[in-house]
């Protein structure tokens, strides 16, 4: 019997979802009902085989991730540059984390009993300073390995926790979709994932269960743990569950079963058990949330793992009340956690490869609040860490506190999805116009963060070929169409989930424009109803996609 799993988006929200191109030749309404349909995303997480779905056993509730696109696409890249995105989940203060000093005497009229006395703060600038908890990022602010990116946020910002999530990982603050900005990139960069799967992981989540920003249409495309534990356990053993202790009984033959399919779902366990193996860590990252999570990236990354995006978490900052020791804390955690990853890395000289930044689905209010906290709220800083940015600084302008929003927040001053568009285009060295057509054919004008791809000799990135494909529905038939953008032989293949081929719909020279095949009638052979993935190449590529049989 299939239940149905809260986690999963109502597939109405599909339907609100945008285009991904003007250039498309089939139709929204095909893409939308193909969605409706079947998508394979919703039925793997239905039986837990990716990072938010989980199966019961003996109500034992297990986990699992599924392989990523990412990897064939950024382990071929040309740069061996790293990100490793630092979520601060809640809702961070961003005015108790850069204070402005040049108007400290509103700031402190405005926040009472959570203010910093003013002798307290660390000077960055003459105006601007950061409290006594953030003390260990003095070093890296002197050494130019730091910069503020001020007032980043959007229009009319959502003060939602989860809309805000999705906001913030979908790059779509007008319409509600479920892809992210770096699951729609490599969705279209590397379309044939489903059947060739890649060697070595690319992008690694720790926490943030259900976060868009790895999504795409067919899959979540991220290797994701819950916790820093369980990357930990499979870092250091190449599993996630043990499958020797078990009970004695029916309940243990099952629970070893679940386990034993829950590790070999971990497609890269022993690549990222290997790469553990090969590297220590030189410093003592202490106890906190954080510290734990970094402490084990930067063991991958020197031990040479090849993976390129990292994301990891730090929480909570939904400080509604006593935020001046919590909020602290949390702050304690990451300027110390990422003093100690750089310290680190550059005991290998690897620092100036990897950039590392915070975001947070909105800030807080200008005010506190009745409760020694403050409440939900719109613009709030970026952190930018990393050799690579050359120098230290401020980028953007700090929001006027004295002329907040209607709503009595800051008011934004930098947009979220130009730093998006930076780091893509000029940290990555992604293709401009692939930059631009993820972030809904967008254009936002780069920020001077202290890099570009010319010092790599990078001056042009392959795009994709834009070739559009998909499965529609008419009564009890199945079919396929496609665009052929030139004749060329084709063939048309049709796998089961395993990965085994079941038969071919086509294999023939085909001419230029549109194309439709019945999948039961060209396959020649009993096809039961169900799921499959068909697999379209031409030309030496190939286009992957789920479907459903009827």
């Amino acid at each position: 019997m299939c239940n149905h799993n809260p986690h999963l988006k109502d597939n109405a929200q599909k339907g609100q979802k945008a285009s991904k191109g003007p250039s498309a030749k089939i139709t929204d309404q095909h893409h939308d009902q193909e969605h409706t349909t079947w998508s394979r995303r919703s039925f793997m997480q239905a039986l837990g085989l990716v990072g938010t779905g989980s199966i019961v056993v003996g109500g034992t509730n297990l986990s699992a991730a599924s392989p990523s696109r990412l990897t064939t696409a950024l382990a071929n890249a040309d740069s061996d540059r790293i990100l490793v995105l630092i979520r601060l989940k809640g809702g961070n203060d961003g005015l108790n984390t850069i204070v402005p000093m040049y108007d400290y005497d509103f700031y402190a009229q405005s926040r009472p009993t959570i203010r910093y006395q003013e002798n307290d703060l660390y000077n960055l600038s003459p105006d601007f300073g950061i409290p006594p908890s953030m003390d260990p990022l003095q070093s890296l602010w002197g050494n130019g390995q730091m910069k503020v990116v001020h007032g980043v946020g959007y229009p009319d910002s959502s003060l939602s926790h989860f809309r805000g999530s999705d906001i913030w990982a979908s790059a779509q603050p007008d319409e509600i979709d479920d892809t992210g900005v770096f699951g729609r990139y490599f969705e279209d960069l590397y379309p044939d994932f489903l059947i060739n799967p890649p060697d070595v992981p690319p992008a690694i989540q720790i926490g943030s269960s259900g976060n868009l920003i790895f999504d795409g249409d067919e899959a979540g495309y991220a290797f994701s743990v819950a916790n820093p534990q369980q990357l930990e356990d499979i870092a250091e053993n190449g599993v996630l569950h043990d499958v020797t202790n078990i009970p004695d009984c029916t309940f243990g033959d099952q629970l070893g079963f679940m386990r034993s399919v829950i590790n070999t779902s971990f497609t890269y366990a022993s690549t990222i058990n290997e790469a553990y193996e090969n590297a220590s860590n030189a410093v003592e990252y202490g106890a906190g949330q954080l510290a734990k999570q970094l402490a084990i990236v930067a063991r991958m990354i020197k031990g040479g793992l090849g993976t390129q995006v990292y994301l990891v978490t730090l929480g909570s900052f939904d400080t509604h009340a006593n935020q001046l020791e919590e909020h602290a804390e949390l702050l304690s955690d990451l300027s110390a956690s990422v003093k100690n990853f750089y310290d680190d890395l550059n005991s290998v000289g690897m620092g100036e490869n990897v950039l590392s930044m915070t975001f947070s689905e909105f800030g807080r209010r200008i005010y506190e609040n009745g409760s020694n906290g403050t409440d939900h709220g719109t613009a709030s800083p970026i952190l930018m860490f990393g050799d690579g940015l050359n120098d230290q600084g401020f980028v953007g302008t700090h929001p006027d506190i004295q002329d907040p929003d209607p709503t009595g927040n800051p008011a934004f001053t930098t947009d979220f999805r130009q730093v998006y568009a930076t780091v893509l285009k000029q940290w990555l060295c992604i293709d401009e116009s692939l930059v631009d057509q993820i972030l809904f054919g967008q254009t936002y004008e780069p920020l001077d963060l202290g890099f570009n791809c010319n010092a790599l000799g990078i001056t042009d990135v392959a795009n994709t070929s834009g070739f559009q494909h998909l499965a529609t529905y008419q009564g009890d038939q199945t079919f396929i169409e496609f665009t052929m953008p030139t004749t060329a032989r084709v063939t048309v293949s049709l796998f089961n989930l395993l990965g085994q081929e079941v038969g071919k719909l086509k294999d023939e020279y085909t001419f230029e424009g549109p194309q439709r095949l019945n999948v039961k009638q060209s396959i020649r052979t009993r096809l039961r109803t169900g799921q499959y993935v068909y697999r379209i190449s031409f030309n030496g590529k190939s286009y992957s996609k789920s479907i459903l049989v009827r």
